[in-house]
């Protein structure tokens, strides 16, 4: 008969659970990276939820692109509808959208899904870009993050043509519509435009392999991409450390947060649901791309009161404003009325994935950065931005300027010739306007630095002199308004600019 013996300070055998993971970890790390990453802090500030959104819209979208793919029939071949909407009954329409019908009459909670995807798909673009504007005007994208800038900008890149092809999957009158301005601007590009439309739509337009063209691209090789690009994104968060406002405690070496377990996932868990909940409320009573009022696409059609939606829309705005001008080179004819704004396009969108660079090589600054900016102690930058966003409102303008006329009771000319106008007036204006106000701000915190905030109590000196009496600041506060440099700007302005207006009192 055999006897064990227990060793004084020896714990018992572990346990089933406590052998795996000592397993697991022996062999991929789990407890190492685990220890070390779990607890990453994270810094609170509201704008970080901008990213967060993103995300979780990207996850509405791709559970709800899922459900949609079992019922959606991307095909172009024509059949007779029979289903629940009556008003179309013994129409001709193409197999993609008498499946959209049905999506939206007969499957059960179908009208919902495909308007929770329609709605997540808005708000994820709309994110995106806030997103990078909050990095653009804060300076977050500098060394050593610029790589980590690009991965956004292709996303929100992609993220454009994604929602352009999602769009026209349903081929109703509306998205036929779109796709007839795609194929226009295909047509305009030189010598090879008729090549490149023949060959996106299998033929002449609209051709009969285009809504199948579009689903693979849509649902597998863009969201693959896309997919993999945020992985990137968030793998680089990680490993750069999270960037944060300058303040109390907070330096280039640290970040003062709250650790990510157990604390931000919880955070970050609730407000997953939180943004799936408004989506899905916002899905429920807000009626979108109801494709039923259109009708199938038919190539003798075009909708009236078209428009793409809201991201795509300054695209349309430039071929709206942009006079129909032509000419013959060697005997082709070049349509610089579509010509032209496909070329201003994609150079609105790779100026903001240039900017980095650009300002890194004109300041010399080449430093890493792990505190922001505050704008206002960024004029120049902080004023490009604002010349940019008015661009793009103008433009966007420009693409409903039918809309706009109606609506207004003006002249459709009126309105194109003052979108035409401001094009060229407004970014300027608003560009000067705004870096004015930013070095007012500036004033206004160095008055605070040196005398401190206004009480609106007067005190009587004992020589007679009426003084108001200023509060001095908290540490905190100085800390905040002074933990900034004031690096070479991308514009020089007079050194006299802001200080020859600065008064002390005596």
């Amino acid at each position: 008969m055999s006897t064990t013996t227990e060793t004084p300070g020896r714990t018992a055998d572990p346990g089933r659970g406590e052998r795996v993971a000592d397993w697991l970890d022996g062999r991929l790390g789990i407890h190492t990276l685990g220890r070390k990453y779990l607890r990453k802090v994270f810094p609170d500030h509201w704008s970080f939820l901008l990213g967060e959104i993103c995300l979780y819209s990207f996850v509405v979208l791709v559970l709800t692109g899922i459900y949609l793919t079992l019922f959606f029939h991307p095909s172009m071949n024509e059949v007779t509808y029979h289903g629940s909407y009556v008003p179309l009954n013994g129409v001709r329409m193409s197999e993609a959208y008498a499946s959209t019908l049905d999506i939206s009459f007969d499957v059960r909670g179908g009208l919902l899904i495909r308007q929770l995807h329609h709605w997540a798909a808005l708000v994820f673009v709309a994110a995106m870009l806030t997103h990078m504007m909050r990095h653009f005007f804060t300076g977050s994208f500098r060394k050593p993050r610029e790589v980590n800038w690009l991965f956004g900008w292709t996303l929100l890149f992609l993220g454009l043509f994604e929602g352009l092809f999602g769009y026209s999957l349903p081929d109703d009158l509306l998205s036929g519509t779109g796709l007839r301005f795609v194929n226009g601007a295909l047509l305009s590009v030189p010598i090879v435009g008729t090549y490149l439309s023949m060959f996106l739509f299998g033929g002449e337009f609209p051709g009969h392999d285009i809504v199948a063209r579009f689903y693979s691209l849509h649902i597998l090789l863009i969201p693959g991409i896309m997919a993999a690009l945020v992985l990137a994104h968030l793998i680089l968060v990680v490993y750069h450390k999270h960037t944060q406002f300058a303040g109390p405690g907070r330096t280039e070496r640290n970040v003062v947060g709250t650790p990510f377990m157990p604390v931000y996932l919880a955070k970050a868990g609730g407000f997953f649901f939180l943004v799936f909940g408004a989506l899905s409320i916002v899905a429920a009573v807000a009626t979108i791309n109801p494709v039923w009022v259109y009708g199938p696409f038919r190539p003798d059609q075009v909708s009236t009161g078209a428009q793409p939606d809201w991201y795509l829309g300054f695209a349309e705005g430039l071929v709206r404003v942009m006079p129909g001008w032509e000419i013959n080179l060697w005997g082709h004819t070049l349509v610089l009325g579509v010509l032209i704004p496909v070329v201003v396009f994609p150079l609105l969108l790779v100026f903001i994935g240039v900017y980095p660079f650009l300002e890194a090589r004109v300041t010399g600054d080449r430093r890493e950065h792990h505190l922001l900016d505050r704008p206002r102690n960024r004029p120049v930058r902080t004023a490009i931005g604002a010349a940019w966003i008015s661009l793009y409102l103008i433009l966007l303008a420009g693409g409903g300027n039918d809309i706009v006329a109606t609506r207004l009771h003006l002249s459709i000319n009126t309105v194109t010739w003052t979108v035409r106008v401001a094009l060229f007036v407004l970014p300027a204006v608003v560009f000067v306007v705004t870096r004015r106000i930013c070095l007012g701000l500036q004033l206004r915190d160095r008055e605070l630095v040196l005398h401190g905030r206004e009480t609106g109590v007067i005190k009587r000196l004992p020589h007679g002199e009426y003084v108001e009496v200023h509060q001095p600041l908290t540490q905190a506060e100085l800390h905040t308004l002074t933990a900034h440099e004031r690096p070479r700007e991308l514009v020089e302005h007079r050194p006299d600019e802001a200080e020859e207006r600065e008064t002390v009192q005596p």
